[in-house]
């Protein structure tokens, strides 16, 4: 296999055991961004010597005896993040001369064991779309087809991994942000319990009631590893919790499944739109899965009757607004059209209204635990729709119903809101040939079980 396409956990094995050099790997996979950024505009930040060097690095530590579980991986991290001494701009030109003082705690984390920081990726202005394109950095598009998103708010991240540069990606997630672009490009992304991996320092985050650190890779085993590697305790982060520490998908990764009670909801009992390719591809698999043994009800949560597309999107609006206000006055011109527009709804907003969601969200977290005290795991689209034409917002057509901005990410955010863990893997196509996803939702704190039930979907898949 080319090096630019192997698994970080061959890759791991191989520099840990001396069969290939960190450095060697660093020079395949920058050889990759230089052929196939330039028309993806994932990478935002690239420094060829830069990466040569910190795999240089690697290798020495790796000849002073030093323990190494993610020796040589190259991973790319999202332009909302930090990495010590280089831009961070938050996909903003509001930020177009920040540099960031330290490491954010995940990219620090990842350094330490031995991972090789490749590149800074694209995202939405503020990570508050579900698309990737900013008036700094400009669009960035899906290597699966040029001509359409790789989704967002972390379509830098997923287009680097799908085109081979890096196996590993940190992204965000506040309303589906990994999950919805990894299922865009084939990948799996991954949306853990919140808190479970340390944000304590970095950007002011207008989601950071929802917001988690998501990984991913190009298969569920990667996407396990690099969430064993992040997830802990940080007590300067005030989602952190000691049992953090203690969630690890990879030591039961493979065991045995023990029965579960599985359910599989087309709409999500909210009478969501989904496009009919994309529903047939879902019915497929679950087909497949039920013909190999698994047992799968149709059922849906009850929520509350509130429980609709983005039912709590004035959260972020109003966060946008007491962060931006200011900034929308004084230089207008620096911020994005449809940021500007969260930022004067947020303006909005009362402070009965926040309570009013706020008090939403506690019910669609009970209405969801009450679910899982009948099911294990909850299967769903991702998204419900492949990926749609670079230039527009979304699709405005789902399922021959008119779509709002958001009804191709209606899927996810319910997820976010109730704390919960979720991951996208791929489960076939649409029309137009393009990945669709499948979600794999549990309770709190089960992150180790949504991931081993989707190493297991996978490779059953795969049979």
């Amino acid at each position: 296999m080319q090096i630019e396409w192997m698994k970080a956990r061959d890759i791991a094995r191989l520099v840990r055991g001396g069969e290939m050099s960190a450095q060697a790997i660093a020079a395949a996979v920058c050889d990759q961004v230089e052929r196939e950024n330039p028309a993806l505009n994932a990478l935002i930040y690239f420094d060829r010597a830069a990466v040569l060097a910190e795999a240089a690095e690697v290798d020495a530590r790796l000849a002073a005896g030093e323990d190494l579980p993610l020796a040589g991986v190259p991973f790319t991290t999202k332009d909302n993040l930090w990495v010590g001494d280089l831009p961070a701009t938050f996909g903003s030109r509001l930020f177009k001369d920040f540099v960031a003082p330290r490491d954010s705690w995940c990219v620090a984390r990842l350094r330490a064991l031995g991972g090789v920081m490749l590149g800074i990726t694209n995202c939405a202005e503020f990570a508050c779309m579900g698309i990737t394109n900013n008036m700094l950095h400009g669009v960035t598009r899906n290597p699966l087809d040029l001509n359409r998103t790789p989704g967002g708010s972390s379509g830098g991240a997923v287009a680097a991994v799908a085109a081979g540069m890096g196996p590993l990606a940190l992204a965000t997630d506040a309303g589906g942000s990994t999950r919805r672009p990894a299922a865009h490009t084939g990948l799996v992304g991954f949306k853990p319990t919140l808190g479970a991996v340390p944000n304590p320092w970095g950007f002011d985050d207008p989601s950071h009631m929802l917001s988690v650190i998501g990984q991913v890779g190009r298969d569920v085993e990667d996407v396990a590893l690099m969430f064993d590697a992040l997830a802990d305790f940080d007590a300067r982060d005030p989602l952190s919790q000691p049992d953090f520490a203690k969630l690890r998908a990879m030591p039961t990764l493979k065991a045995p499944l023990p029965r579960l009670r599985i359910a599989f909801s087309l709409d999500l009992g909210c009478d969501f739109a989904i496009d009919d390719d994309v529903a047939a591809a879902m019915r497929a698999s679950v087909e497949r899965l039920r013909a190999a043994g698994w047992q799968i009800d149709e059922a849906s949560p009850e929520w509350p009757a509130s429980a609709r597309e983005y039912p709590l999107l004035v959260l972020q609006q109003a966060e946008l607004a007491a962060m931006f206000s200011e900034a929308l006055v004084t230089a207008p011109e620096d911020i994005y059209p449809n940021i500007a527009d969260q930022i004067r709804l947020g303006q909005q907003v009362t402070g009965s209204q926040l309570a009013v969601v706020l008090m939403l969200r506690d019910k669609l977290a009970q209405a969801l635990a009450g679910f899982f005290e009948k099911y294990d795991l909850l299967l769903c689209p991702t998204s419900p729709v492949e990926a749609w034409p670079v230039e527009l917002f979304g699709p405005p057509v789902i399922g021959g119903r008119p779509a709002g901005p958001r009804g191709h990410a209606a899927y996810t955010p319910l997820f976010n809101y109730c704390n919960v863990p979720a991951v996208s893997i791929p489960c076939g196509k649409g029309r137009q040939g393009l990945p669709v996803g499948l979600q794999i939702v549990g309770p709190r704190y089960a992150d180790a079980l949504v991931l081993a039930a989707a190493w297991q979907i996978e490779k059953t898949w795969h049979a």
